[in-house]
């Protein structure tokens, strides 16, 4: 390390026991990607560009919200509708102008994964929906890469470090290993649907970046084969030990064809029961005939008054957490179409019209907001 300015930045790493120049130069050489710049992503950035980790992917393609403000603390007021990635790549070089940052702000998918993780020494999920995650998981299995996992709801917390065998000898688990196959639908909730402590993602987003940078440097015990639970509450930590599932191995796709394959969002919305869904593009074809129901929360972005005002379409919002079947308005055309951000929510809605109000044709819009968006109707 030639730089006199380097020893003044990261003195009171380098005068640690058994961390010193060497592991910083490790950290100068190393790289990590990072799948998400939301709550966890944006402890986990701060941290690892602030430790001296010299090249960071960063990827997310969302826009910074009102609502992410309470736990997404990189960003402020005057960042509200600009992406992530960039107000990131900004704040981060105002940090450290050294540090080399490559940002995707286009949605994450399997090409993505075989094309980069290859180019990163550890991978980090900061994501918060199970496609996501299963798809990072294989990814990093078949590339043989380090994942990092967290994952946050309401006021609990879970950390584990995959791919990676412990010292003690012995396979390495991932996250197949954990849950061989998604939950059910509406089997676990996420923050938008059951909030979150905004410090919450803090917590579990700097041990995120500690064990990144254990990874990076050998320094201590990586949380290799366990999985830390924090519970904010009663501010308690408990970690179980994680073996190799039978099933895990049959789940994995065997080799990238078989990756690109699997459609992992279909892997993991299982429709409710008997709900009828309709495609956008059929609903835009047909939209005069529909009472809209959005069964989001008030502050999730975009909302649907400027869109229906232009239409003329009916509109009500009604969000999943106090929503009631028997306070729903009659639609003056006789069918009544539940909106959320992806499909889920609205898909448990119309479960509810459809047992409290048989009378009534309801449907939930199939992918929700987020296909509006593809579609360019919204």
């Amino acid at each position: 390390m030639q730089d006199p300015k380097a020893y003044d930045r990261y003195s009171r790493q380098l005068i640690l026991k058994d961390f010193g120049p060497a592991a910083q130069e490790k950290l100068r050489k190393g790289s990590v990607l990072i799948i998400g710049a939301g709550g966890l992503g944006c402890p986990i950035i701060q941290y690892l560009v602030a430790a001296g980790v010299g090249r960071i992917g960063i990827a997310d393609h969302d826009k910074v919200s009102l609502s992410n403000l309470h736990r997404q603390i990189l960003y402020g007021v005057e960042d509200i509708d600009a992406y992530k990635v960039d107000v990131v790549k900004r704040k981060m070089h105002a940090m450290d102008p050294a540090v080399d940052i490559h940002c995707w702000r286009e949605q994450w998918m399997h090409n993505h994964c075989l094309e980069y993780f290859p180019q990163y020494d550890v991978i980090v999920d900061a994501t918060d929906n199970f496609a996501s995650r299963y798809m990072i998981n294989d990814a990093a299995v078949l590339t043989g890469k380090p994942l990092v996992f967290g994952a946050v709801s309401a006021y609990e917390g879970q950390l584990a470090v995959f791919n990676v065998r412990p010292k003690g000898g012995g396979d390495a688990v991932n996250y197949r290993d954990l849950f061989p196959d998604p939950p059910k639908d509406g089997e676990v909730l996420n923050c938008s649907e059951t909030g979150v402590l905004g410090v919450l993602p803090g917590i579990i987003g700097c041990l995120q970046a500690a064990e990144v940078i254990k990874l990076l440097t050998g320094i201590g015990i990586p949380l290799a084969n366990r999985l830390l639970t924090y519970q904010l509450l009663n501010q308690s930590f408990f970690s179980i030990q994680l073996n190799p599932h039978p099933e895990s191995i049959k789940r994995l796709p065997k080799n990238a064809e078989t990756f690109l394959a699997t459609d992992y969002v279909s892997l993991c919305q299982v429709p409710v029961e008997g709900v009828m869904e309709l495609g956008v593009e059929t609903w835009h074809q047909q939209r005069n005939e529909y009472l809209l129901v959005d069964v989001r929360e008030p502050d999730e972005q975009p909302r649907l008054d400027e869109m229906c005002s232009a239409l003329r379409l009916e509109y009500v919002q009604m969000p999943l957490s106090s929503f009631s079947p028997d306070r729903l308005p009659i639609p003056v055309q006789g069918r009544l179409l539940m909106v959320c951000k992806s499909g889920r929510r609205s898909a448990r809605a119309t479960a509810m019209v459809m047992n409290n109000r048989p009378d009534i044709p309801v449907f939930s819009l199939k992918g929700g907001v987020d296909a509006m968006i593809e579609s360019k109707i919204l």
